[in-house]
């Protein structure tokens, strides 16, 4: 769902733009003055709003000023003048996008569509975390998404597994025991020893070296323990 705030005093104009939007499955909230419409707007449960310039209690203008530093969502203003220094006005007070009235009702449909999707695409990209790779030769390892491939195909590594094998390769070329790798991917609580260690770190090699039984990524370092060399 995509709520709309339509901010309009025209009662006519506010339900064609109301009908239009409801059509394509916009639901939509209509307010007709700009002072009662302050409150709603910083709500900021909206998608979009579509505010009039011309208001009774506020003008579009004085609104768009008073919420802009508190809601980022888009806003489109609706003008009966067509003068540019109105349409640079209401984009510098941080307006999105302008309509002029009388205007096509599948334009707006088109104009409110297309700034909602930029708005999505804008804010998904700022909120995607970035994915740090961690490269080992021809082996990728995903910490964020607990990936990891080799060679380009994607390897199936159980949670401990893919925990031990994130744990070396986050500290290359350190030596650790078999008791404190243990302690780190089991914990004190966890009902076995060390030797578990030794399993899964053979079942790593299995998956990661071209020649398990002559590891170059996991080594063991006789008498400490093992470390993987980057």
């Amino acid at each position: 769902m995509n709520p709309v705030l339509i901010v309009e005093d025209d009662e006519e104009i506010a339900m064609l733009e109301k009908d239009y939007l409801e059509m394509v499955g916009f639901p939509v909230t209509l307010c007709a003055d700009g002072a009662a419409a302050e409150p709603l707007i910083l709500e900021n449960r909206w998608s979009l709003i579509l505010l009039d310039v011309m208001l009774p209690g506020k003008s579009g203008f004085d609104l768009c000023r008073a919420v802009r530093s508190v809601i980022t969502v888009p806003i489109l203003m609706v003008t009966a003048r067509g003068d540019s220094i109105d349409k640079i006005r209401g984009l510098g007070l941080g307006a999105d996008d302008y309509i002029q009235k009388p205007f096509d009702p599948a334009e707006l449909v088109a104009r409110v569509k297309a700034n909602i999707a930029q708005y999505q695409r804008l804010m998904g990209a700022q909120c995607a975390p970035v994915e740090t790779v961690m490269i080992i030769g021809d082996l990728c390892i995903y910490p964020q998404s607990r990936r990891v491939t080799l060679r380009g195909e994607e390897l199936k590594l159980p949670n401990r597994e893919f925990e031990l094998l994130q744990f070396l390769a986050a500290h290359p070329n350190v030596v650790f025991s078999k008791e404190k790798l243990f302690e780190q991917i089991w914990g004190f609580d966890y009902l076995g020893n060390s030797a578990t260690v030794t399993v899964h770190i053979g079942r790593i090699r299995e998956k990661i070296e071209q020649d398990p039984q002559n590891p170059k990524i996991i080594e063991t370092v006789w008498g400490a323990g093992y470390r993987l060399t980057r």
